[in-house]
C-alpha cells in the first residue's frame, strides 16, 4: 500500500512538473518569436524580391498597375514597415518602394553613404543610407523620384532608417539593393 500512494504521489508530482515546465517552454516561445513575426511576413514572399518598376519612353513610372505581384510586396514591405515602427523593431529584412523626399549629402566619414529620405504610402518616412563604397551611388536622384528597395529596416523616433541596400562581399547578411528607373544598384 505504501508503494502505491509513493508511486501515486511521485506520478502526481511529475505531472507538475511536466506541465510547468511545457507551460514555460510555451512562454519562452512565444515571447522569442513575437518579434520575429514581423521579419517572417516579408520572408514569406521572398520570391518577389526582383520585381521592378515599369517607366514610359516619358520617363514616367506606372506605379506597377499591371504588376500585381509587384504592387502586394509593396503593401506587405509597407505593412511591415508600419508594424516594425509601432513595435520599436530593428534588424528587419524588407522589401517596398517610397517616393524621394529630400536628398541630403553623402556621409562621408567612414564607410561612405548616399542618404536621402523616402516617403512611403504608409505615412511614415525613411532615411536611406546606400553604401557607396560597396555599391554604385543612384546618379541623378531628385525629389519625387521613385525608389524601391531591399534592406534592413531599423526603428528610430523619425521613422527608421534603411541600410543593408547592397550586397556583403563577405556573404554574412543577406544582400539588398535599391532599384530606380529600371537600373538595379546592389
Amino acid at each position: 500500500m505504501a508503494n502505491k500512494t509513493q508511486l501515486g504521489i511521485g506520478a502526481v508530482i511529475a505531472v507538475i512538473v511536466v506541465a510547468y515546465l511545457g507551460v514555460d517552454l510555451n512562454q519562452q516561445k512565444n515571447q522569442v518569436t513575437e518579434p520575429s513575426k514581423v521579419e517572417s511576413i516579408d520572408q514569406q514572399n521572398n520570391h518577389l524580391q526582383d520585381n521592378t518598376q515599369h517607366v514610359d519612353e516619358q520617363g514616367n513610372e506606372n506605379q506597377f498597375k499591371d504588376k500585381p505581384s509587384a504592387n502586394s510586396q509593396n503593401q506587405n514591405g509597407l505593412e511591415v514597415i508600419r508594424k516594425a515602427y509601432d513595435a520599436k523593431l530593428s534588424n528587419v529584412q524588407v522589401q517596398s518602394i517610397g517616393r524621394v523626399k529630400a536628398v541630403l549629402r553623402d556621409d562621408n566619414e567612414g564607410s561612405r553613404h548616399q542618404k536621402f529620405i523616402l516617403a512611403l504610402d504608409n505615412g511614415l518616412t525613411v532615411l536611406v543610407a546606400h553604401n557607396i563604397d560597396l555599391a554604385p551611388r543612384i546618379d541623378n536622384l531628385r525629389k519625387g523620384d521613385t525608389v524601391e528597395f531591399f534592406g534592413e529596416y531599423e526603428y528610430s523616433n523619425q521613422g527608421g532608417v534603411m541600410h543593408w541596400t547592397h550586397h556583403d562581399p563577405k556573404r554574412r547578411h543577406q544582400d539588398g539593393w535599391l532599384k530606380h528607373n529600371g537600373k538595379t544598384y546592389q
